[in-house]
């Protein structure tokens, strides 16, 4: 799909609305703006409430209302005072943290508190968001982010998948491939095992702690919005994916799979089960999150999934980040150390529970 151009906005000669300072998780305006069509998973209060709990973080946030009350913009962050400096991250551990903005204008005011600290600030959104234009903000990189709408039946949605999926779903179902889906706690358990597995002994780095899924969990599980999809061979987990449903889509959150089983393509299982499951719910999307541009291979795979492709830019506004100092240096090998191939599992995973928080 073609790029939508941003739209510009006269930051000096905008009307700005009333800002208010609240607080995300339960200020009812702002469920109200994350409930709407400019909400997303990320600026929910569920999931600000996770992330704030596991790794002890206070949240901040305004929100734009408009003469009549009704709010039509907001905007939240994170201040992270740690070993490796001061930094603002709007919102850490996530794919992206659109302000929420009904109209360009919206977006007025909303920053200024958080820049007015003169504290690095970084941000992610989609390339069309009227923040992208702000003077005061200049772009620091790009991410490819996909998302496969749901307007069919599950018959067409088959034929618009790729050709290579469809062969793959067939090879996934002889190889005896089967996926189940759970709602249970013991499901992200054994998915974060798995999870911890993969980012070890493939890329070298830590997991996020298991009592961060365990959080996300207890915020979605109550409105039956946390779904874990396991593909089993032969009563052996393959290959697992946990997704979150906010609003009509549902969101690719978290993936792993083993390297040895992926010639019987149980990832290709999990995918078409995840479109299976969101159209089963009357759900209009799949959230298939972002990946970066020197990963061409798995920008590849996600548009054989009769997705649409758009642009996330990261922004920064203040200082530049501080550079990397002895305490970074130390952080990646500490985390070399924690993922050598001798280190047991639950070495590296206790390790990723005490320096993750560090990696925002």
């Amino acid at each position: 799909m073609a790029e939508i151009p941003p739209v510009a906005v006269n930051f000096e000669e905008c009307t700005v609305n009333a800002i208010h300072p609240v607080d995300p998780r339960t200020d009812p305006r702002w469920r109200q703006l994350a409930e709407g069509p400019a909400g997303g998973l990320f600026t929910s209060p569920p999931w600000i409430q996770a992330v704030c709990d596991s790794y002890d973080f206070t949240p901040e946030a305004r929100i734009s209302v408009a003469p009549d009350g009704i709010p039509v913009g907001g905007f939240a962050w994170v201040t992270v005072s740690d070993m490796r400096g001061d930094r603002i991250s709007a919102l850490p551990f996530c794919d992206r943290a659109d302000p929420m903005l009904s109209a360009p204008e919206a977006w007025a005011g909303l920053a200024d508190d958080a820049l007015a600290t003169g504290t690095p600030l970084t941000m992610r959104c989609f390339s069309d968001n009227p923040a992208t234009t702000d003077p005061r903000l200049r772009a620091a990189g790009e991410a490819a982010w996909h998302g496969t709408p749901l307007e069919c039946t599950e018959e067409e949605l088959h034929a618009r998948i790729s050709s290579t999926s469809r062969r793959n779903i067939k090879m996934a179902d002889r190889n005896n491939v089967t996926v189940v889906a759970s709602t249970e706690l013991d499901a992200v358990h054994a998915f974060h095992r798995l999870h911890v597995r993969l980012r070890k002994n493939k890329y070298r780095l830590l997991a996020q702690p298991v009592e961060f899924f365990e959080r996300i969990w207890q915020q979605f599980t109550g409105a039956d919005g946390v779904i874990t999809l396991l593909a089993e061979v032969d009563g052996e987990v393959a290959a697992g994916a946990m997704y979150l449903v906010w609003g009509d889509t549902l969101y690719y959150k978290f993936g792993a799979s083993l390297s040895e089983y992926l010639p019987m393509r149980p990832n290709d299982a999990l995918y078409w089960n995840a479109l299976k499951l969101a159209l089963s719910r009357g759900l209009r999307s799949v959230d298939w999150g972002i990946s970066d541009l020197d990963q061409p291979g798995l920008v590849s795979y996600k548009r054989k999934w009769a997705s649409e492709e758009h642009r996330v830019v990261t922004l920064r506004g203040g200082p530049d980040p501080t550079p990397k100092t002895e305490v970074g240096t130390m952080l990646g090998e500490l985390t070399r150390l924690f993922t050598e191939p001798t280190v047991p599992d639950d070495i590296s995973t206790q390790a990723g529970a005490l320096l993750y928080r560090h990696f925002c």
